[in-house]
């Protein structure tokens, strides 16, 4: 394989240029619409203006930015590709016995690049941004919703409790206070949680019931739950008088809400250690695991869907065709697409391991535009 740094730079550069470009427009394109459904629910509620729309759309920019961003490697490379072609640069790289894999390399490495910096650099900050949004559109823009309507009027919630057993856990039930507009909480405020009717089991390791908690009200504060007023019942069913009392979680407000909210709203970075904390509070992290397993893909992605372009793109215009090699390219990718979506389903209902259900769509894009290279420029 012959490696030309000149025209694999230029190679390289045409192919970033043109993805740029495709991921600039497409990214307009969607916040746009997205930005005119906003207005249409906003035009229903006559206490909201333009400016929380707005808002709404711009914060979720970086998100849609991230899931465009495979199809626009995809796009780009081909539309890259096709004008090379057309030029018949590519042709005259060829005819100078550079093979497509020596020009194909600065190409895939810059693929590579996006992937890493999407998942690594770009992932915190769209999550960030994403919660925040939710956080707006859950308040001005939605009826209902939150946590109540999610868990059908009532949470439940697991936790580790080694006060009375070194492997206790305590079942904790009860109603989410709703949060009003006016209580959204600002950037650097600490988010409040509250829970009223509470219930609480204290279970031993064997699930051994120790004692039973009732309290009208439950504040979660401090690596703490603040229990005003509660009662407890012993094994004796023997009632004490009403007091406060604390008992120890590794909870948090926003991992409570956050366990609710979509996966996509937690960064790259974030998600180990939540779902660490998610499972030993009891939850499902499954939709999180796949996220996750998801995000370590994208590189490959990436890589795969420049290898795509070239494969669907760079044949001579003389033997006619381009068109619907163009075209079977992107219903390619889309094809991609779409198994890579019905795959995190499967996985999501615990049909496929997390694994096999965020990695096989993507490796299996990858040794197809790898036989579709091969075919084309040894076959």
């Amino acid at each position: 394989m012959v490696l030309t740094p000149t025209l694999t730079l230029y190679v390289a550069r045409s192919f970033l240029g043109a993805t740029l470009a495709v991921v600039a427009a497409l990214t307009g394109l969607v916040a746009l619409f997205d930005f005119i459904e906003l207005l249409r629910r906003a035009a229903t509620r006559p206490d909201v203006g333009f400016d929380i729309p707005l808002e709404i759309a711009a914060l979720r920019l970086p998100f849609v930015a991230m899931q465009i961003l495979p199809f626009a490697i995809l796009l780009g490379g081909i539309i890259a590709f096709w004008r090379l072609t057309r030029s018949s640069e590519l042709i005259v790289a060829r005819a100078a016995g550079v093979s497509a894999w020596g020009f194909l390399t600065g190409p895939l490495v810059v693929a590579l690049l996006l992937g890493v910096v999407a998942t690594a650099g770009i992932s915190p900050l769209s999550s960030s941004l994403l919660a925040r949004a939710e956080r707006l559109d859950q308040t001005f823009l939605r009826t209902g919703g939150g946590l109540t309507s999610l868990a059908g009027g009532r949470l439940w919630l697991r936790q580790s409790d080694r006060e009375l057993d070194p492997q206790g856990v305590a079942i904790i039930a009860g109603r989410p206070v709703a949060t009003r507009p006016a209580n959204l909480p600002r950037p650097g405020d600490a988010p409040r949680f509250e829970l009223q009717e509470v219930s609480v089991w204290r279970l031993g390791g064997t699930d051994r019931p120790l004692a039973r908690i009732e309290a009208p009200r439950a504040r979660l504060s401090g690596g703490l739950w603040v229990l005003e007023d509660a009662v407890v019942f012993g094994t004796d069913r023997v009632t004490a008088p009403p007091r406060r009392i604390e008992l120890p979680t590794e909870l948090t407000p926003g991992r409570i809400e956050d366990s609710f909210a979509s996966p996509e709203t937690l960064g790259f970075w974030s998600l180990p250690g939540f779902i660490e904390v998610l499972e030993e509070a009891g939850f499902s992290a499954v939709r999180h695991r796949i996220q996750f397993q998801s995000l370590l893909a994208n590189p490959v992605l990436a890589l795969s869907m420049a290898l795509l372009a070239a494969g669907f793109s760079m044949r001579q215009t003389r033997r006619g065709g381009v068109a619907q090699m163009i075209a079977g390219g992107i219903a390619a990718g889309f094809a991609l697409f779409v198994v890579d979506k019905v795959s995190n389903e499967f996985g999501e209902a615990g049909s496929l391991p997390v694994v096999l259900a965020a990695w096989a769509p993507t490796l299996a894009g990858l040794l197809l535009a790898l036989a579709l290279l091969l075919h084309l420029e040894d076959g």
